[in-house]
């Protein structure tokens, strides 16, 4: 699965959308959710929680082992993706679409990320 182009990247197998109205989503990398195997378990940030970027914000577990969620930007969570913690299937069926993590209020404008082409580059793809 190729890296969508309109997203931006952390070096922790995060992603970023554009952000609208002040809101990004984040959520894993198809990398990641692959080399994580099936993902059974995932803990979010609380909604309201404000949090800085590259913070240990939750965990995914998975058949294999538990991995650490960072964040790749700062700002307040202001929604979790409730399917996801319903259905954790979903950050491996659909790493990009509806497995999403979480939407966060910028504070700031992220810092460090990755375009896709250097993501892939990043991750030896």
């Amino acid at each position: 699965m190729s890296n969508p182009q309109h997203l931006t990247y952390s070096k922790e197998h995060e992603w970023l959308t554009a952000v609208e109205d002040g809101v990004a989503t984040v959520g894993i990398t198809a990398f990641a959710a692959d080399a994580l195997g099936d993902v059974v378990y995932v803990d979010l940030p609380e909604v309201g929680r404000t949090i800085a970027a590259g913070e240990t914000v939750g965990e995914l577990e998975s058949t294999k082992s538990v991995s650490d969620l960072y964040t790749p930007a700062s700002g307040e969570v202001v929604e979790v993706n409730q399917a996801v913690i319903d259905d954790p299937a979903l950050v491996n069926s659909e790493p990009f679409e509806g497995g999403w993590l979480f939407k966060l209020r910028l504070e700031g404008t992220p810092e460090g990320l990755l375009s896709a082409d250097e993501y892939t580059a990043h991750t030896g793809g």
